[in-house]
């Protein structure tokens, strides 16, 4: 593929998420309709829910390869007092009682070319048959396009030039921020730190012709996997088939070596110094395997103020190669204290020496620079 057949930059989920809720809070912006186009599990559905969330209002989610045309421009009947045939407006599409919400069209190039006609008239006029969309309701749009792999219908220029389009891509730092909000495993979110080109190899995975790849959403799935109770044979089936054959192999190279460097219950009981010192993993892939351990764990006082100890200690790692050892305790330091906001626990970052060395020696970098 050459070029950008989108001819817009691309942005991450998150970026996305902030320019629709200050996109819905202006009234005049609010009129024209948003594309997301993005490939699949990047987070377009999710994205989409969060802002209806952070205002509070309906969301009617339509999932466009799933009804008919019928199903939005209604159903219509005979009015013989009128001598006319009339039409009945579908039951979910919101009402004059609804003022305020979020329709959003998903799944919009995927679905049948009959069905969007009436899509595109929600999108272009606000309106379909006799029904009209209340003014305060935002129209939402996503979908794929051909270059993403997906069946794609083409998007006409007219209806293009109707709506504000955001070319969705995988960002990894967003990925991780979504990941340590929902509690994934610690063992995908260290994987994907060190190896931010596996969470979507939607590239790699066309090149091949291969039907299975890695995306974000399928890294969820690997997520639950590996939270459940399955035996070790169990888990590779299903690693194998929710990422692909290569994919899978790697990962469990390096989950081997995450899960063989760091026994984080054995560090939180270990003595400050050379008890700990010595459970200190010697690899990037188990250093932030313990990180995102740590964070998982650190979910009281005592073990929020141990595990800040423990990241304190890290110029003590044994390794017989450079490590970034500076990088892995900012970004652990940062993130123990983002989870301590999250769950009341300041008190234990502030009242700790470890922490308070930390921020000491940020400043007099910042002041050096």
């Amino acid at each position: 593929m050459q070029g950008n057949p989108m001819n817009i930059p691309p942005v991450s989920i998150a970026a996305v998420k902030d320019a629709l809720i200050e996109q819905f809070a202006d009234s005049v912006l609010r009129q024209r309709a948003s594309m997301l186009w993005g490939t699949r599990g990047v987070g377009k559905s999710s994205v989409v829910r969060q802002v209806a969330k952070h205002f509070g209002v309906p969301l009617v989610d339509l999932r466009l390869t799933t009804i008919e045309p019928v199903d939005i421009r209604g159903a219509i009947y005979a009015d013989e007092q009128q001598s006319k045939t009339v039409w009945f407006p579908p039951e979910f599409l919101p009402g004059a009682g609804e003022p305020d919400g979020i329709l959003f069209l998903d799944e919009l190039t995927a679905a049948d070319q009959r069905l969007q006609i009436s899509a595109y008239s929600l999108i272009l006029d606000r309106r379909v048959g006799n029904y009209r969309l209340p003014d305060g309701w935002q129209v939402i749009a996503a979908g794929n396009a051909a270059f993403h792999g997906a069946v794609s219908h083409d998007m006409g220029t007219a209806l293009a030039d109707r709506m504000f389009h955001f070319n969705v891509q995988s960002v990894v730092d967003a990925f991780l921020d979504y990941a340590l909000a929902n509690d994934f495993a610690p063992e995908v979110m260290a994987y994907l730190k060190v190896r931010p080109d596996k969470l979507d190899d939607t590239a790699s995975q066309l090149a091949n012709d291969h039907l299975v790849g890695a995306s974000p959403r399928g890294w969820e799935d690997i997520s639950n996997v590996l939270k459940t109770e399955l035996t070790d044979a169990a888990r590779r089936v299903f690693v194998q088939g929710r990422i692909g054959a290569a994919n899978a192999a790697e990962f469990f190279g390096v989950l081997r070596e995450i899960q063989a460097g760091t026994d984080v219950l054995a560090l939180l009981d270990a003595e400050p110094g050379e008890d700990t010192a010595a459970l200190l993993p010697a690899s990037l892939d188990g250093l932030y395997g313990m990180l995102y351990a740590l964070l998982a764990v650190a979910t009281d006082e005592p073990r929020m103020a141990r595990a800040l100890a423990i990241l304190d200690q890290l110029p003590d790692v044994r390794a017989e190669e450079p490590l970034p050892i500076r990088e892995v305790q900012t970004l652990g330091m940062e993130l123990l204290f983002q989870r301590a906001l999250e769950g009341g626990l300041e008190g234990a970052v502030l009242a700790s020496p470890a922490y308070l060395r930390y921020t000491e020696a940020r400043d007099a970098e910042q002041q050096a620079a």
